[in-house]
């Protein structure tokens, strides 16, 4: 897919998407929604690290989850391997930290931008990479690497999940699943469905490939481009302790993404925030 097709494509779709997903997962109407709610609540992922200090740059550690409330054995595999029957909204963790995530990338007009910006002021995020988009910028995935950021699975060609057969949905991970271990050294351990549109087979799947769901709790709407102002705007709104913000460093022109970024970063910095990115635990 050409790189400025996912603009027009989300437009059509997006409005689909929330009911399609729904369809699948109960508890999916929650993504929209810029409130963390309190501080425990199933849906949450622990902070790497503890929040008074920043993060030392490097690989991204192997481990899972303990299991949780809507957990299920996931078909086919081993007793101890689980399925979310939602996708986690928000991070767990004391402290003011917050969890920042780019999809549809990586592009190398916009990406190197974003990561230039996480860079000077020595933080983590969280980038859900389409496997078209990957398997031609490896480059930018060995930086992510090298620079201690987390690469998740955001699909191949970014389709609704809900309108594809098992087969097809296994596909689309799994080949993009490939394309992060050849170039980031180890599988994705997270993936995201797009247009945020679940379903069982998504979550069932995405167990057996290793991953776990991670959706969002603020959306800045980058791709409808408001402005760097609307976008900046909405993170600052929005920011509350454990939130996970959604933007995106491809997909279409993201100039104002980046511009945001570098204005909203050092304003949540200043303000207390620990910018971080989600941990998994050992054992299960």
């Amino acid at each position: 897919m050409n790189k400025d097709q996912f603009l027009p494509r989300r437009r059509a779709l997006l409005a689909g998407a929330a009911v399609l997903g729904a369809a699948g997962v109960a508890g999916t109407a929650r993504l929209l929604t810029a409130d963390p709610g309190p501080p425990a609540r199933p849906a949450a992922a622990p902070a790497a690290g503890a929040p008074a200090r920043r993060r030392v740059a490097g690989r991204p550690a192997a481990y899972r989850l303990q299991p949780i409330a809507g957990y299920e054995p996931a078909r086919g595999t081993a007793a101890r391997t689980l399925v979310r029957h939602e996708p986690f909204l928000r991070m767990s963790g004391r402290g003011r930290s917050m969890v920042l995530t780019f999809d549809d990338g990586p592009d190398p007009r916009y990406t190197p931008d974003i990561l230039r910006a996480l860079k000077a002021h020595d933080v983590r995020a969280m980038f859900f990479v389409c496997g078209e988009m990957a398997v031609e910028n490896k480059d930018m995935l060995r930086r992510m690497s090298d620079e201690g950021h987390i690469v998740g699975n955001h699909t191949w060609s970014h389709p609704l999940l809900t309108r594809l057969s098992r087969s097809a949905i296994r596909s689309q991970m799994e080949r993009t699943c490939d394309v992060i271990e050849e170039a980031y050294g180890e599988r994705p351990g997270w993936f995201r469905a797009p247009y945020g549109a679940w379903n069982r087979a998504a979550f069932q799947i995405g167990a057996e490939l290793g991953m776990e769901p991670l959706a969002w709790t603020v959306d800045t709407l980058d791709w409808k481009t408001p402005g760097a102002g609307a976008i900046e705007n909405r993170v600052i709104d929005g920011a509350a302790p454990g939130v996970v913000v959604l933007a995106h460093d491809a997909g279409g022109d993201r100039s104002q993404s980046v511009t945001a970024l570098r204005d909203y970063l050092p304003r949540l910095l200043d303000s207390g925030y620990h910018i971080t990115v989600p941990r998994r635990q050992t054992g299960i």
